[in-house]
């Protein structure tokens, strides 16, 4: 096989990363901001290509000189194209943008998008190509023989700790924490719009980590070992979590154990090609538990709000997987055996080192940078704006899913018919008197409010047509009752209150019975299951049908046209 073309198909799939990255962000935070996690994904990738070409690479790939610091800067793709080597450019560009692309998880949903193009340009330009040269540049962490082989450290540590000084300086979401009379603060659960675009992204993101790991390996034997123990880490990782989360919330969480796919993913980054399988095992089993530790720490006990866990998955595991690898390291070629391998306490160091300096390197330029911006063009965007979406508010999009769903509306497809009303005895009422007098004698006109499930709907339409009622208006609405909806838990978290989809039928009548209406809905809808619904009565002042400018009993009434 020729290993030259695996390397660029490798570094498609480390762009296609970008895709699964804005899945996941956006099935994990809310739809009002759909369309702008989808805009700084793309611009992730645009933004950094255009200053990685004019300075990142350069800093990073370019000539180091004897203290290994800095890469030299080099314009060789306008001065030789011919020559250039563009196969290092394309596969170096790909990586820096997964690096700039982790930030923006953590700090979804609140962040202004002129400040986020300015970070992100800056991680591209400056401090990714800096750090990453001393690993894979020719700088003095490679001369240490500091092993990070696809970028635990390099990228996810260095991403993830970009996202925590971020989101920290930023702070949270509006409604996110609750402080008590007590001082007590409460972490409240903010449930991201869609599970299944979360799966989707994470699904991706494992495909595309065989070329993120793989790309660079030397020939196909050692390509299959590395698709080996990128398979064990994730898989040990989210069995793991899956139990873990189980054990300790009474249920296994989805969105947790999806992190956990990550996090394994992240952590055998560094190692990928000097751990074997028992390696793998170990670092997965222990990625699983600690992606889930690092969520509820970072948001119950030092209220950290990151929507979509990227400081868990990336920096923490980032951290781990490099620290890991001088526990586990086993391959000779890479001149170098781990403590657990008979190897010493050398490269764990070595490896310690790295993870420090490179570390408080990201922390320090971070903190200034996000500083700088929050004191000229702003970081974080308005109340008003946060709470309407920063789909609207900054792109003018009113929502990413229009016209996602039928216009035709699917209510009451299915109906058992209407129920038997002939034997029903009207429902006693307690109305207020005192009301107008309709033509027929009636004491008044009545609003009766029906809040019950989808499901029901066609019997209750059908038994409202049996009786009479020849009109009424239908609403998709959100709620709960005493029993909050079932809430559960999300992420580790309990939730308060979880509202479901109902429908409120409004059905106004006059020569209609309304103690009839209302024992005939309640027959309709009635399982004796908890959520059958509700009904409320309202007296009504008098109506008026805007057509004919009829009012009172005559605007109730079936008119000719």
């Amino acid at each position: 096989m020729d290993m030259s073309v695996w390397f660029l198909v490798g570094a498609i799939l480390v762009f296609f990363m970008q895709c699964g990255f804005a899945m996941v962000e956006t099935g994990f935070t809310r739809a009002k901001n759909a369309g702008n996690i989808i805009m700084k994904n793309l611009m992730d990738f645009c933004i950094g290509t255009v200053v990685f070409i004019f300075a990142g690479y350069g800093l990073m790939m370019g000539e180091h000189g004897t203290l290994g610091l800095i890469g030299k800067p080099e314009w060789g793709m306008f001065q030789n194209f011919e020559g250039f080597d563009w196969s290092s450019f394309v596969f170096q560009l790909v990586f820096c943008a997964t690096a700039a692309t982790i930030v923006s998880g953590a700090m979804a949903e609140r962040t202004k998008f002129s400040a986020y193009c300015l970070y992100s340009a800056i991680i591209s330009l400056i401090v990714y190509p800096i750090e990453a040269g001393w690993v894979w540049g020719g700088g003095w962490l490679s001369r240490l023989q500091f092993i990070d082989f696809a970028g635990s450290c390099v990228i996810h540590m260095v991403g993830g700790l970009s996202a925590l000084v971020g989101a920290i300086i930023l702070g949270p979401r509006i409604g996110k924490y609750t402080k008590g009379s007590d001082g007590r603060i409460t972490s409240n659960a903010i449930p991201g719009h869609s599970v299944t675009l979360g799966a989707l992204g994470c699904f991706i993101l494992w495909f595309a980590w065989y070329g993120f790991n793989g790309a660079a390996a030397a020939d196909v034997k050692e390509m299959a070992r590395i698709f080996g123990t990128t398979t064990i880490a994730p898989a040990v990782a989210t069995v793991t979590c899956m139990l873990f989360t189980w054990k300790k919330n009474g249920k296994p969480d989805v969105s947790m154990c999806l992190n956990a796919s990550l996090a394994g993913l992240v952590a055998i980054t560094a190692g990928c090609a000097s751990v074997d399988a028992l390696g793998a095992f170990a670092i997965g089993l222990v990625s699983g538990i600690l992606v889930d530790l690092a969520v509820v720490i970072l948001d119950i006990h030092f209220h950290v709000d990151d929507p979509v866990g990227a400081v868990a998955v990336h920096c923490v595991n980032g951290i781990w997987g490099t620290v890991a690898v001088g526990l586990f390291a086993c391959n000779e070629s890479y001149g170098t055996k781990g403590l657990f391998y008979g190897g010493g306490f050398r490269q764990l160091g070595v490896q310690c080192l790295g993870v420090l300096t490179v570390g408080t390197y990201t922390v320090l330029c971070m903190i200034l940078v996000f500083r700088l911006i929050r004191a000229t063009v702003g970081l974080r965007a308005s109340a008003e704006e946060e709470i309407e979406g920063l789909d609207v508010t900054e792109h003018g999009l009113t929502s990413a899913y229009a016209d996602f769903l039928p216009i035709e509306s699917s209510l009451g497809v299915h109906s058992d018919g209407p129920i038997d009303t002939s034997r029903l005895t009207p429902f006693p009422l307690e109305l207020s008197s005192g009301m107008k007098e309709t033509p027929i004698g009636k004491k008044r006109y009545t609003l009766v409010r029906i809040l019950c499930d989808e499901e029901r709907f066609g019997t209750l339409r059908d038994t409202m047509a049996s009786i009479g009622v020849t009109g009424m208006t239908v609403t998709n609405v959100m709620g709960c009752g005493t029993q909050k909806g079932k809430a559960g838990q999300y992420r580790g978290i309990e939730m308060s209150m979880h509202l479901i989809p109902k429908l409120q039928v409004d059905i106004v009548v006059s020569k209609v019975d309304p103690e009839l209406v209302v024992a005939a809905a309640n027959a309709a809808l009635h399982t004796g299951e908890i959520g059958d619904g509700k009904i409320f009565v309202y007296d009504v002042e008098d109506v008026v049908r805007i057509r004919t400018g009829e009012s009172g009993y005559d605007a109730l009434q079936i008119t000719g046209v």
